[in-house]
């Protein structure tokens, strides 16, 4: 059974100033399936389609972004839920943070700087579940924290008188306040040194095995990817590029996008030179014909400057969009 499927979504950016019209092509043709109890990936560059794809399936479509085909489906238990049509009141009351939570970049986009950290957490209960024992809420919330290993103190505390691993620990145990089943996770760990990145990591990793639910980790970081994915999804251009076990990612790379991000790594000891990718990401306002790589891909051939590349199998779970392999070799 799967948590999520996403089915040849496209999304797309559309505005229209001064008479001139401009479309982007965010995300385009993307399908995938989030399984319950698993951390899931998502890889690629700058302006890949990251974010989009994050606001569509978490229900965040506003204009310009509009979703223009394609399906997002949940399955929570006995509740089934269609993302691109759900009502909005009907996805604040019974999906965002009970079934859907969102742990977002930066922990000072969500804390109020000025309203104590329980203060913060009160508005985000009361808002879905009405409190009204104040003395049950206090101590509720400190069970949820201190399982998160996080001390009581904080509680007491503004913002700005916590560091910023403190302030993303503290994004993290609000976002999972309901115990929802999914985590959507976009880069939190940036800004932050490794000793602290190494922290916020753990946390999310334990938080997974404690509650059994399913992480989403949107990061460019692929060092990340390496230490508590289990699957990832690597986008280039709008598009899945590869998706496999983690292993398979690190370990046998097949698409030549997803070689070159493991090759740039730096291994301890070390000592030569990495070479950079040719080129830049297309412009997805206008992006290249075929397949979006082949402008930087090093094995160009001429049916991949016409043709869309399929989303092949070529083992199991591992998915490859490359006119250069076949299904199932």
């Amino acid at each position: 059974m799967t948590l999520l499927s996403v089915k040849n979504l496209r999304a797309y950016y559309r505005t229209e100033v001064y008479g001139i019209s401009r479309t982007v092509q965010a995300v385009d043709g993307v399908s995938f399936d989030l399984l319950p109890n698993e951390i899931y990936g998502v890889a690629g560059e700058s302006s890949c389609g990251k974010t989009t794809l994050i606001k569509v399936i978490s229900g965040n479509i506003k204009p310009p972004l509009k979703a223009l085909e394609g399906s997002v489906n949940y399955n929570f238990d006995d509740y089934k839920v269609d993302m691109l049509q759900i009502s909005q009141e009907e996805l604040r009351q019974n999906v965002r943070w009970k079934e859907i939570s969102y742990v977002m970049q930066g922990s000072m986009s969500v804390l109020n700087p000025v309203r104590k950290i329980i203060e913060t957490f009160r508005d985000i209960v009361d808002t879905h579940e009405r409190i009204t024992d104040k003395k049950k809420f206090l101590e509720q919330t400190r069970t949820h924290i201190n399982r998160l290993g996080l001390p009581t103190d904080v509680l007491n505390a503004y913002p700005h008188q916590l560091s910023g691993g403190m302030r993303q620990r503290v994004a993290i145990a609000l976002a999972t306040v309901f115990q929802p089943a999914l985590i959507i996770a976009d880069e939190p760990t940036t800004a932050l040194d490794v000793v602290v990145q190494r922290g916020v990591l753990q946390m999310i990793k334990d938080i997974q095995t404690l509650s059994g639910n399913t992480v989403l980790l949107v990061t460019h970081d692929m060092a990340v990817h390496a230490n508590v994915a289990d699957r990832v999804m690597i986008m280039y251009a709008g598009r899945i590029a590869e998706e496999a076990p983690t292993e398979s990612i690190f370990n046998a790379p097949i698409h030549p996008y997803t070689q070159h991000l493991i090759h740039s790594l730096p291994m301890i000891g070390e000592r030569s030179t990495k070479a950079s990718l040719k080129g830049a990401p297309p412009n997805l306002a206008n992006p290249p014909s075929g397949c979006r790589f082949h402008p930087r891909c090093p094995y160009v051939m001429d049916v991949c400057r016409t043709e869309v590349p399929d989303l092949i199998s070529v083992k199991e779970r591992h998915r490859v969009a490359c006119h250069l392999v076949k299904e199932g070799s």
